[in-house]
């Protein structure tokens, strides 16, 4: 076998371990991934276009980068990216969709999700969005008040009673 034929072959078998890995993470970390990002965009849990679009494009970014990972914890590089999309994309998001956490702003669902479901520190989610460590703090427990509070009727379930 030439020089050639061994370095294409090798190449190769790189490419083909590369794939296994990263499918083997997918299969693992997919479907939290995925009911997070459902959380940040407050969509029904069967029904999350966004959600699924966000958690794509951050795969296909953790992809991208999978060689130079060198040691990097690819559920939290993965998790970055899609905090950083959904932050970036975060005025399609107003619009409450029937998710659990449709009462929530944008902001206050992500430091929701990142704080209670994913468990990150507030010093981390912090330097992650940009925020001071005060802001996070206020922010997550204004979001779980919110959350705490009985939902409000929606206006046209509303009985008016006379007096």
């Amino acid at each position: 076998m030439s020089e050639r034929q061994t370095a294409k072959t090798r190449r190769r078998a790189r490419r083909v371990r590369r794939a296994r890995e990263f499918d083997a993470f997918v299969a693992g970390a997919a479907g939290r991934l995925l009911h997070a990002a459902t959380l940040l965009t407050a969509e029904t849990p069967g029904i999350n276009p966004q959600a699924q679009r966000l958690l794509t494009a951050a795969l296909a970014r953790t992809y991208a980068d999978w060689d130079r990972l060198r040691g990097e914890d690819p559920y939290d590089r993965t998790r970055r990216e899609l905090v950083s999309r959904f932050a970036l994309s975060a005025w399609r998001h107003h619009k409450a969709r029937g998710g659990i956490l449709a009462r929530l702003g944008p902001q206050e669902r992500l430091i929701l999700v990142l704080r209670l479901y994913e468990g990150v520190a507030e010093e981390q989610t912090a330097a992650l969005i940009g925020l001071p460590v005060e802001r996070v703090r206020a922010v997550c427990a204004r979001a779980v008040a919110t959350m705490r509070r009985a939902p409000r009727p929606p206006p046209h379930a509303r009985v008016e009673t006379a007096p």
